[in-house]
């Protein structure tokens, strides 16, 4: 079974996140959800995404690797949106990573480049699975470069999978908010479960 650090989106450590969390321990898994907005939750996602921007967003992704050093190293790391940042960053830089799971949102890697910096040409870990899901007409992931981005790290990663599901919904499986889409979300975690039992098969 995999052990998995859980990044909540910019709303907040909701019932939702902490649900989709509970489904994967039910499977077996061991799960973590730090809370990086220290117990704060938002009714409006552009409430949450103020307070990320107040707060600086590497504070945010630095309460992620926080919890992560208390933590063994080999974590499948796992964003909802914002908390991508930190998981990606995770797998990318923090060594012994088994996976990474990305929703709906996935930065350029080079913005997380080595400790070296971007500019000598950052490339996502060798042996290091990744998922990328996301709406194909949500107006962050598809608008905004995420998506241009996954398509990158698929074309150059051979261990990355790209899941595009119709629809213009941001944050679409979280069942509190008003973007949640019953089908997509209960794709997504279908393919979440499969990622973890296949983590498992190969080591």
């Amino acid at each position: 079974m995999a052990e998995v650090l859980v990044f909540h989106h910019a709303y907040g450590l909701t019932e939702g996140v902490r649900g989709f969390a509970g489904r994967l321990r039910a499977a077996g898994h061991t799960v973590h959800t730090p809370d990086l907005f220290e117990g704060r939750v938002f009714d409006g996602l552009e409430e949450g995404v103020g307070y990320a921007q107040q707060a600086g967003f590497a504070t945010i992704v630095e309460r992620g690797s926080a919890a992560a050093r208390e933590l063994p190293a080999g974590l499948v790391y796992l964003g909802f949106s914002l908390g991508v940042l930190p998981a990606q960053k995770l797998a990318q830089t923090r060594p012994g990573a088994r996976g990474a799971l990305l929703l709906e949102a996935c930065l350029p890697v080079a913005e997380f480049g080595s400790e070296f910096g971007p500019e000598l040409g950052a490339s996502w870990p060798v042996g290091v699975p990744v998922q990328v899901h996301g709406m194909d007409a949500d107006p962050f992931f598809a608008g905004e470069g995420d998506l241009d981005a996954a398509r990158a790290l698929v074309e150059a990663a051979p261990a990355a999978e790209l899941f595009l599901y119709p629809g213009d919904r941001h944050l679409f499986t979280d069942p509190g908010l008003p973007s949640y889409e019953e089908r997509a979300a209960a794709q997504v975690t279908e393919r979440v479960l499969d990622f973890l039992d296949r983590l498992d098969q190969v080591g």
